[in-house]
């Protein structure tokens, strides 16, 4: 982290926070790239610091977010963890359609149980129905696990990365104090701004290729009549 730090003070490292911007451009540049092209970025967060801020801010953009324990093989045995929430689906179809009320009270608070738990787990990566294109990280070094299966898989990893951390473990390396929840709140603020401009700038596109087409089809019909 040496080239990220301005000085120390008191035996405590301070970041220049010039590279941090720098950093955070970068970082908002490509998310912004990766949203635009219609891609999950998967969050996460479980340190007790992060998971509101992440839970709050991330479900508002509709992006994939793990605040609670990382299950090993998230990414790596990505089919189990599908089976797992799909497991959540079919539970919500039983009480929908009144299966539930079919079977006994027992079996009802054992299935009331499961899909608690599961909720808990993997609620808030039901809509990512395959590997995610990034992954953003607060603290690489808790988050190790997390890092190894993006590593292992070529997905690219974004990181609020402070100054007893390794900044060559990740792709896009976010100076700053992932410790304080300023800090990482005001990070997220502006890469999740970044993401939802991709989505509209992806948006945009869509209508523009749409109005392009009708125009094309009214040209050729008229060349026709």
């Amino acid at each position: 982290m040496a080239p990220y730090i301005f000085m120390e003070k008191n035996g405590i490292h301070i970041i220049d926070l010039n590279k941090t911007v720098v950093k955070l451009d970068e970082a908002s540049e490509a998310l912004a790239r990766i949203a635009k092209s219609g891609k999950k970025i998967l969050f996460v967060g479980t340190k007790k610091q992060a998971q509101e801020i992440i839970a709050d801010k991330v479900s508002k953009i509709n992006m994939p977010y793990v605040t609670e324990r990382w299950p090993g093989g998230m990414l790596t045995n990505f089919v189990t963890i599908r089976k797992a929430v799909k497991k959540m689906a079919q539970i919500d179809d039983m009480t929908n359609n009144g299966t539930i009320n079919t079977i006994s009270k027992k079996e009802r608070l054992m299935i009331s149980r499961t899909r608690a738990k599961l909720e808990k787990d993997f609620g808030s990566i039901a809509d990512m129905v395959r590997t995610p294109a990034a992954i953003f990280v607060v603290d690489i070094k808790k988050e190790h696990i997390a890092l190894a299966e993006a590593r292992r898989l070529n997905i690219p990893i974004f990181g609020i990365v402070d100054t007893n951390s390794n900044p060559n473990e990740v792709d896009y390396a976010i100076p700053a104090n992932d410790d304080a929840a300023k800090s990482i709140a005001l990070i997220l603020d502006v890469v999740c701004q970044a993401i939802v401009d991709g989505l509209k700038d992806r948006k945009l596109d869509k209508e523009s290729a749409k109005d392009e087409d009708a125009e094309k089809a009214a040209a050729e019909s008229s060349e026709e009549a």
